[in-house]
């Protein structure tokens, strides 16, 4: 708990904040007491003196480093690789002449990246050696979610399903769906806030032979990932959610881009994908770009869209991510752009907020790039299952439409689905269920935010969906969101109307599957419900494969660019430096800017078509049994 107040009568700290007002509040902190913060302007929330401030567009832009599997090859059942992330504290440089300690995948914020190719199977061995976590005084307990992946329920990190310090869980995906961008994250019951924020968030991305034919690659394909952030005087990170009978949401005044403050990145004048993840707390941002051109959407959750959408803006919603091209061919070596954020209703905004990075041209000692930004996209087809981009009204196989409405209700209030909570779902034996679709059924869901003053950003585990309207916005989708989705903005007095197919992949018997609030501190307190795919007791997400202690030696890690060559399973990796801004408790990482060299070409430089079908040089989507190698019984590499 930071702090206790009666909604209706006394400032909250946020309040205070914004006004200037150090000390209106007494101090009741978590991890720093915020009767000790002083902002330093009437419009921040963090208490660091000047010279630790952090001055946008000066820090050089970094992007995480790849992780490589400790084990690949092939077995009867196809391809595989095999990661290991220890979950352990570290410090992070994010601010001038300060260290910030952080929990983090490895010891990094943001955690190693995954790269893997569509249909290679992969192990993820999530090692928790955390103890204490100092943002809720308890036991650091973990359970990890890999969102945008349709996962059996015992590995979709359902937040009951715990693993406590010293205990070891290993996560099983298929990874055939879509080329796509997702994100791998702490997802325990009641403080998924506060360990995220501590640092337990990476991207995890699928790609295929679609993608790469139509899009950017290389170090022309650069994951973003955007966070805020409230430090303390000494660099801590400060945890304010509005405390008890609010838990409103975190709003910082440090914007973070991949763990950098507001940095400066060199492009060449090319056409960049950038793979933008909101991995906020609370905060919801508008992208736009300075120049006034535009960002051409191109993949949404659920991968490619169909028609990419040149949009001025857009409104980001926590745990969407939106794949976007910017083209900065015309402009000339030593312009900048600056990547600029808008906002939106319900954030609370300082005085840098409205800034994201900066972009630097340089000179291109290659070939002009001849890229053509599409006018459609072919994700390839249907990996199991129904093509979600096929599916219209007229294929729902439910009578009604099942409703959500998400609200703060109650005495003391609280954050609800359906005028349930977590707690319901917990006090039932994990009975309680909001519904339960068959397995291949479509079906149209309509979503109601029925209070004002808060948006809220839904997550359905398991299917991605279509947004088929808004009541906002004549009753279409917006332009931006014309894809596959997991995650949906719906703002205060929203109702957005969803097409999902229940379509289970190959080896899922479904089961029981979370619906929450992406605004983590709602989640937190109590905003998550679930509803089940087919027979509800079968794959029980906490008993039928659980964590078990951890007497596995100490892990070698390596990533993508160590001495010792590429992995198989690494395909299309970006080739800019990788870098942490941080320092794990156990070892050093490479700690180098992302600057283009003059060798550097995009692999997508051929005009892609509504039909675009993979290059030669570029392994077919099918094989018939005739052509289909006949794999050993155990064919494997350890990495070394």
């Amino acid at each position: 708990m930071i702090h206790t107040r009666a909604r209706s009568d006394s400032p909250t700290r946020r309040d205070a904040l914004k006004l200037g007002l150090a000390g209106a509040l007494g101090s009741a902190g978590l991890f720093v007491p915020l009767s000790t913060m002083a902002p330093a302007s009437a419009k921040s929330a963090s208490d660091l003196r000047r010279e630790n401030f952090p001055v946008p567009f000066t820090s050089p832009f970094r992007v995480p480093p790849t992780l490589r599997p400790y084990e690949w090859g092939e077995d009867e059942a196809g391809r595989f690789a095999r990661y290991s992330v220890v979950e352990r504290t570290g410090t992070a440089a994010i601010v001038p002449g300060l260290v910030t300690p952080i929990a983090g995948y490895n010891g990094l914020f943001p955690g190693p990246t995954i790269r893997v190719e569509k249909g290679v199977r992969s192990e993820l061995r999530v090692r928790n050696k955390l103890t204490i976590n100092p943002l809720h005084g308890n036991e650091f307990a973990t359970s990890t979610h890999l969102h945008g992946h349709a996962s059996r329920p015992q590995y979709d990190g359902y937040a009951s399903d715990v693993t406590p310090p010293g205990q070891v869980k290993t996560y099983r995906y298929e990874n055939v769906q879509h080329a796509r961008t997702m994100w791998y994250h702490d997802h325990h019951v009641h403080t998924t806030a506060k360990n995220a924020y501590s640092g337990l968030a990476a991207f995890y991305l699928i790609n295929d032979e679609y993608e790469r034919a139509q899009l950017p690659q290389g170090r022309y394909d650069v994951p973003i990932m955007l966070t805020d952030a409230i430090f303390a005087r000494d660099g801590r990170l400060v945890y304010d959610d509005g405390g008890a009978g609010e838990h409103d949401g975190l709003w910082g005044d440090v914007v973070l881009v991949n763990g950098v403050p507001w940095p400066i990145m060199d492009v060449e004048p090319r056409v960049y994908r950038f793979r933008i993840l909101n991995a906020a707390v609370a905060r919801s941002f508008r992208p736009t770009l300075s120049d006034g051109n535009p960002l051409v959407v191109v993949g949404t959750d659920g991968g490619l869209v169909p028609y990419p959408a040149a949009v001025p803006s857009y409104r980001h919603g926590n745990a969407e991510r939106y794949e976007v091209l910017v083209d900065f061919r015309g402009h000339r070596p030593g312009d900048t752009v600056d990547l600029l954020n808008l906002s939106n209703a319900n954030n609370d905004d300082y005085d840098d907020t409205d800034k994201i990075m900066r972009f630097r041209v340089v000179e291109d000692h290659g070939d002009p790039d001849p890229y053509v930004v599409p006018s459609s996209l072919d994700p390839g087809p249907a990996p199991y299952g129904m093509n979600i981009f096929d599916l219209t009204e007229a294929d729902v196989t439910y009578p009604r439409r099942r409703r959500l409405r998400v609200n703060k209700e109650g005495d003391p209030e609280e954050w609800v689905i359906n005028d349930r909570t977590w707690h319901d779902v917990e006090a039932s034996g994990f009975t309680l269920i909001e519904g339960n679709p068959a397995p291949g059924a479509v079906e149209i869901w309509e979503v109601e935010n029925t209070g004002g003053g808060w948006f809220h950003p839904l997550h359905i585990h398991l299917s991605d969906f279509l947004v088929l309207g808004r009541n906002t916005n004549g009753g279409k989708p917006f332009a931006w969101e014309c894809g596959a989705k997991d995650t949906v903005y719906v703002g205060e007095n929203e109702r957005v109307t969803l097409l999902i197919p229940f379509d289970l992949p190959p080896g899922n018997d479904g089961g029981r599957y979370m619906i929450h609030c992406h605004n983590l501190a709602h989640e937190d307190h109590d905003m998550m419900v679930q509803y089940a795919v087919g027979d509800p007791t079968v794959n029980d997400p906490i008993y039928t494969d659980p964590c078990v202690e951890d007497h596995l030696p100490d892990d070698d890690e390596r990533y993508e660019g160590d001495d010792d060559g590429p992995t198989p399973t690494a395909t299309a990796t970006s080739t800019g430096t990788t870098s942490p801004t941080v320092t794990p408790s156990t070892s050093a990482t490479p700690s180098e800017t992302v600057t283009p060299t003059a060798s550097a070409t995009p692999t997508a430089s051929a005009t892609p078509t509504a039909s675009a079908t993979p290059t030669a040089t570029q392994p077919s989507r099918t094989r018939g049994p005739s052509s289909k190698p006949k794999p050993s019984p155990t064919r494997s590499r350890k990495g070394t």
